[in-house]
């Protein structure tokens, strides 16, 4: 017999004894059968435990004693199966093991989460188990893969890991969506981006990326908005507003193959439908002004189909539109150039018209939204200088970011790719704290 080996890795066994330490999931059976569903967090598959056997190679009160035992395991109860793997064409897996021993690990009793319908709510506050879950499993495993693909991206097209602070005394965006702490007498917020660090990184290291958590202090009361969340910020000098849109579509479309190739199974499970992933490889995405978008929503906003607000040039999106948007053209949409007055501060004029910025949101189809944010940066001192204060913002506090226009300012561009959001769209999932593997878990807290 062979060492440990994972669940997912029995196609590779079959016809041999194999060991396995997993956790029962479920469990039924009737008379000397029992059927117990397996997982180890690589995959779930079924064990068969058939009476005669264990009597066969344990003597009578032996094996009758444990048949009896493995009768009444509770549920995510830890043990060591072995077996013999052999295929099974009935289950989506593909394979099923018929058990020769078992030994109990660690008894589980009471355990909260059974096997039937449970509300979202309690689930969230019993994330820490609700993680054992089939689905939950599976996101995770998207997750992962994303994650995975996002470093093997960077690391094939130039870029260096530049790691950027969690604290820090300036605000990227929206200076309302800050957490303050103190830091030692002053004050310090937890990041909301790591770009402006990575603009410094990028002037003295070429193409960089940051991977890591930032924070939002709004409630995470929608199916979209979590208030920790992981974000990917890259930054590149001697690239155009157009070159980054370029990168950004060829990202994506690498996180979509990495999950294809390396979460297959994870997919299945969350019964993803793989053909409309294809489709966004294998189809360009789409670029469409704001202002286009605009007149394209007030010329539909009557249609029978429809369910969006009426809209202004001027204004910002909402959810509705956002996904009406990314519906109509069916594929991963670019919304370049929006008003200045939503944007930050940081963002390139387009040449010719002040009231509108290099910018671009990427809108996932199927409802998912936006799920890139990026732009190209100012890179001319007085300019971005004037932005600050027209923003509020003390100048002080970015005498760093500022500097970074007086010696050799390049153009340069980024972007920022919500995790999450990446998780939920992928996955085909409805709720993106699905995404996350603690959600609001902070002394069980609901924000």
């Amino acid at each position: 017999m062979k060492d440990l080996i994972s669940i997912i890795d029995v196609k590779d066994h079959v016809g041999e004894t194999v060991k396995i330490g997993a956790w029962v999931a479920d469990k039924s059976g009737k008379g000397k059968l029992q059927f117990l569903q397996l997982r180890d967090g690589t995959a779930f598959f079924q064990a068969v435990v058939f009476k005669p056997n264990m009597i066969e190679k344990f003597g009578e009160e032996e094996g009758t004693a444990k048949f009896d035992e493995i009768k009444h395991l509770s549920q995510e109860t830890s043990v060591y199966v072995t077996g013999v793997v052999k295929e099974d064409s009935r289950s989506k897996f593909g394979y099923e093991l018929d058990v020769t021993d078992l030994g109990v690990i660690g008894q589980s009793h009471d355990y909260p989460i059974t096997p039937k319908e449970h509300g979202v709510e309690f689930l969230l506050d019993n994330r820490h188990l609700w993680l054992r879950s089939k689905r939950q499993m599976a996101m995770m495993q998207v997750r992962n893969a994303i994650i995975y693909a996002s470093y093997d991206f960077f690391a094939k097209n130039g870029f260096i890991k530049f790691d950027s602070p969690i604290l820090s005394g300036n605000a990227a965006e929206n200076t309302t969506e800050l957490f303050e702490t103190d830091y030692f007498g002053n004050s310090a917020f937890l990041s909301q981006s790591g770009q402006l660090y990575l603009e410094a990184g990028a002037m003295a290291l070429g193409r960089v990326f940051d991977f890591g958590p930032v924070f939002r202090a709004e409630k995470s009361k929608t199916r979209r908005h979590l208030t920790e969340f992981w974000m990917m910020d890259a930054e590149y000098p001697f690239v155009t507003h157009d070159e980054s849109l370029d990168i950004q579509e060829a990202y994506v479309k690498a996180l979509i193959q990495g999950v294809l190739d390396n979460a297959a199974y994870a997919l299945e499970t969350l019964e993803r439908d793989t053909s409309m992933l294809q489709k966004y490889i294998d189809t360009p995405f789409k670029r469409v002004s704001y202002d286009e978008a605009i007149d394209l929503l007030q010329a539909h906003e009557n249609d029978e189909d429809t369910d969006y607000e009426h809209v202004e040039h001027g204004d910002d999106f909402g959810s509705p539109h956002e996904t009406w948007i990314s519906n109509y053209y069916g594929v991963p949409t670019f919304i370049v150039n929006y008003p200045a007055s939503f944007k930050a501060f940081y963002m390139k004029p387009v040449p010719g018209n002040p009231e509108r910025v290099l910018c671009a949101d990427l809108l996932a189809p199927e409802g998912y939204g936006e799920i890139i944010g990026g732009s190209e940066r100012e890179t001319d001192y007085d300019l971005l200088l004037k932005k600050i204060a027209d923003f509020g913002l003390d100048p002080k506090d970015y005498d760093w970011y500022l500097e970074l226009r007086k010696f050799g300012s390049v153009p340069h561009a980024g972007f920022g790719l919500g995790l999450e959001r990446m998780v939920t769209f992928v996955a085909g999932t409805e709720h993106i704290r699905e995404a996350i593997p603690f959600p609001r878990m902070i002394n069980r807290i609901q924000p």
